[in-house]
């Protein structure tokens, strides 16, 4: 007869190793589904945290009176803050808003900016900062390359701005009488220059304004040449040639600089001498230009946005003046205009172009 006892033992482990595997099969199931689980929970979780980590960056406005894409201004403003820690999307958001070279439209682009609560605002350029001070009287305001912030309404004093706006002057109107000075060192015999500005540009207004004392004491007189539109130009230049005009002073701005190719190919084909009030008309070809560098300083505001940042008030921030100016001469331009420009004054150049 079959003894049962032998096996009792080998039945028992063999229930007990079943027992024992489908313990270990269900605490995998359970891991799996736990890991499974936390995944899910960690991506649902994760547009949330970024979203409330966006919310918690400080938000800074950038109101540009040109079109989006690449330009100089942008990138001189993203270099100021790179150099300062700030990286965008990770401590800093800018929100960038576009005038597409329309000044008419900076009111209502300023107006949306300041919709967004930023906790301040650059403004490169007169237009822009009048625009956008107009906007509002709380949200800081930093402005950049303005000609003369006092002249244009934005502060009554520069030490102490006293209001939610600050920046930095290129005090372009006050270098009318320096750059009429300029040239005449280039055209000596000149007695006639025409002026060629925009007379709805606030800068523009203010630099012709400041100019006439100049001229009389430099023994010119000047010709005033209007244009508003793309389409003033060339009727323009007809005008200074018919006043024979000796030379040009050039009044930067919005209008002129965005199409100084077409209006220094004009005063080429025209043969007038012209100096600039930007270094960008030499680079396209003008004569030469004496000015604060506009780039630099639209990368220093960056420097009142950190200190904004950190609690500080733009009424106790005074407004920075330009400490040098460049004089840049293109000498290909000089050679083609039959124009010796003498040795003394290229010494005093930060710059020659071609030669």
């Amino acid at each position: 007869m079959l003894d049962r006892s032998q096996y009792s033992v080998p039945l028992r482990q063999a229930t007990v190793g079943n027992e024992v595997q489908a313990l270990r099969t269900t605490s995998r199931d359970v891991t799996r589904r736990w890991f499974l689980r936390q995944a899910i929970l960690t991506a649902l979780a994760t547009p949330a945290i970024a979203v409330a980590q966006s919310r918690a960056l400080p938000r800074v406005g950038f109101l540009f009176y040109g079109a989006p894409g690449a330009s100089p201004e942008v990138a001189a403003f993203r270099r100021g803050l790179n150099e300062l820690g700030y990286i965008e999307g990770q401590n800093v958001i800018v929100e960038y808003r576009y005038a597409g070279g329309r000044p008419e439209r900076l009111p209502a682009v300023a107006a949306e900016l300041v919709r967004l609560k930023p906790v301040v605002i650059v403004t490169p350029g007169t237009p822009g900062s009048v625009a956008a001070k107009a906007a509002t009287d709380t949200i800081p305001l930093v402005f950049a390359g303005v000609a003369d912030a006092v002249g244009a309404g934005l502060i009554a004093n520069l030490a102490r701005p006293t209001t939610n706006v600050t920046g930095l002057t290129s005090i372009s109107s006050q270098l009318g009488g320096k750059r009429l000075e300029l040239l005449k060192a280039v055209v000596p015999k000149a007695s006639r220059v025409a002026v060629l500005y925009n007379p709805s540009d606030p800068s523009n207004a203010l630099a012709v304004k400041a100019l006439q004392e100049s001229a009389t004491n430099l023994g010119l007189s000047l010709q005033r040449v209007e244009v508003q539109k793309p389409r003033d130009f060339e009727p323009a230049f007809a005008m200074m040639k018919e006043g024979r005009a000796h030379g040009l002073f050039g009044a930067a701005g919005l209008l002129t600089t965005g199409h100084r190719k077409t209006i220094v190919d004009l005063a080429a084909r025209a043969r007038i001498p012209a100096i600039w009030g930007e270094r960008q008309f030499v680079e396209v070809g003008g004569l030469m230009s004496y000015a604060a560098d506009f780039y630099d300083q639209i990368r220093r505001s960056a420097g009142y946005v950190d200190k904004i940042l950190k609690g500080a008030k733009p009424s106790d921030l005074p407004v920075e003046q330009p400490t040098k100016y460049e004089l840049v001469i293109n000498m290909e331009t000089a050679k083609f205009l039959g124009l010796t420009i003498a040795p003394a004054l290229l010494l005093q150049a930060s710059e020659v172009i071609g030669g």
